[in-house]
């Protein structure tokens, strides 16, 4: 129970720092900023265990999980933008 609600706020402030350092504005609240950093730090293990990078934890792992969460901000953004135009 601990260690879900660890991964739930430490997924906040990933997700929280890759909206600060992706220019533009996003309009998604808290919950989706969560999920955008969890899944930000699965993506961002991925990237590092294939460039052969131990990411496990520390600064490492907070890198490329913000890395992995401005990717996939980046898609939310495409995403949400093509519905808006129809």
């Amino acid at each position: 129970m601990f260690s879900m609600i660890w991964v739930l706020i430490v997924g906040f402030v990933v997700g929280l720092l890759a909206r600060a350092l992706k220019p533009g504005a996003d309009g998604m609240g808290w919950i989706l900023t969560m999920i955008l950093g969890v899944a930000g730090a699965y993506v961002g293990a991925f990237i590092a265990d294939f460039v052969g990078v131990n990411a496990q934890s520390g600064f490492s792992y907070l890198i490329f999980s913000v890395i992995g969460a401005m990717i996939l901000l980046f898609i939310y953004e495409i995403l949400v933008g093509k519905r808006r135009l129809k």
